[in-house]
């Protein structure tokens, strides 16, 4: 399946709740594995951050509150949107980001991976639980479409690639905090 089915499917669930089931009660002790090695990987990928890039630097403000729900149901489905996203972003032109292919590919194929676990423990149920409303959605697909647009803006530079690299290392310590704190 390329990355653009994948997105396709994963936005089509508009409102999901997760499955009680025993590979699912230990998802955030996966999450928190597959998120630190994913961040080994993002690091792996490319060197230190270019000097000449912290002219272009951006703040894209992450909405932190689509992670601060109080189900943990919706942070699960949050997670997963995220990290859609993140593979979406991913995916697309790379030509001038100058990575080592083959950590880009562990890093996507670590991404695809944990989307499916997430997928897994999640169904589509139409309810009024939609996860806190439509608002937060729409929060995370502004918050990376600034990204995206920031990206297409720079013609996909080498600089526009490290700061978007940054970014998304950011989005994934976020998601680890917040999975330290399901655990407990």
């Amino acid at each position: 399946m390329n990355a653009f089915g994948l997105i396709q499917i994963g936005l089509i669930l508009s409102s999901t709740t997760i499955i009680s089931s025993p590979q699912c009660n230990h998802l955030p002790l996966q999450q928190r594995k597959v998120i630190e090695n994913s961040l080994r990987l993002l690091d792996k990928m490319g060197k230190e951050f270019p000097q000449q890039c912290l002219r272009d630097k951006m703040s894209f403000r992450f909405p932190t509150q689509v992670l601060q729900p109080r189900q943990k149901e919706t942070v699960g489905v949050a997670i997963e949107e995220i990290l859609q996203h993140i593979f979406y972003i991913f995916s697309k032109n790379l030509t001038l980001a100058a990575w080592d292919r083959t950590v880009l590919d562990q890093f996507q194929n670590a991404l695809y991976l944990q989307i499916e676990q997430l997928e897994a423990c999640v169904i589509e149920k139409h309810t009024q639980h939609c996860w806190s409303k439509e608002v937060s959605r729409l929060k995370l697909k502004k918050y990376f479409r600034k990204i995206d647009c920031f990206l297409k803006d720079k013609q996909h530079d080498l600089c526009s690639w490290e700061i978007s690299r940054a970014e998304m290392r950011r989005c994934l310590q976020l998601i680890d905090k917040v999975t330290r704190k399901l655990k407990n």
